[in-house]
């Protein structure tokens, strides 16, 4: 069919293109008329075609996301201890936070931390996010005390708690404009409250 995508169109790239622009301006900041200029896409039924709905093409680019800028959390889980993990969690948000080629922050942290009624599914689903990943930093901190890599009676549920509160501030303060350097400080500071091991 005629259509409104060039034949030289790359979806990969017009979804990194996505991408930046709901981490710059937030979900609901951005519009389909925008969407489709910076996506190299003709018009809004040619998006819905090939995308979906805006809530869908959303729910693409944190995928692409987590595929690209955010892949140090897959690799921070790698790691071979949870204390591993962690900083590299935190010290991979200071970075990735603060790469001058993006934007600054993380977009599932202020993707939609403010929106109207039509904007609740985009914060849901962000909110879902953020959560399943606290659930799986819970899970490797509760691996790690069962394995006796943290003392008894650490608290794996507090940990969690405490190193999400920590990851997500590091991408409100980085879009607030701290700098990567400062951010790497509060890193190493947040890490001074790892359980030490108990003497026998």
């Amino acid at each position: 069919m005629a259509g409104g995508r060039p034949r030289s169109f790359d979806s990969d790239t017009a979804l990194d293109r996505a991408l930046e622009v709901f981490w710059r301006q937030g979900y609901e900041g951005t519009g389909i008329t925008e969407l489709t200029k910076v996506m190299g896409i003709n018009n809004a039924p040619s998006l819905y075609n090939a995308f979906g709905s805006k809530e869908q093409l959303f729910r693409k680019v944190l995928d692409r996301y987590a595929e690209g800028p955010a892949r140090y959390i897959g690799e921070a889980f790698d790691q071979p201890t949870a204390r591993a993990t962690v900083e590299a969690l935190l010290h991979g948000a200071a970075d990735a936070t603060t790469r001058p080629d993006s934007p600054r922050g993380c977009i599932t942290v202020q993707g939609a931390l403010a929106c109207s009624p039509d904007a609740e599914p985009a914060r849901e689903e962000l909110t879902a996010r953020r959560a399943a990943g606290e659930v799986a930093l819970r899970g490797r901190l509760e691996q790690a005390a069962s394995g006796g890599e943290l003392p008894a009676g650490a608290d794996a549920d507090v940990l969690a708690r405490y190193f999400t509160t920590i990851y997500q501030g590091i991408a409100v303060q980085a879009a607030g404009g701290a700098t990567r350097e400062q951010l790497h400080q509060v890193v190493d500071t947040a890490m001074t409250v790892w359980p030490r091991p108990t003497d026998a």
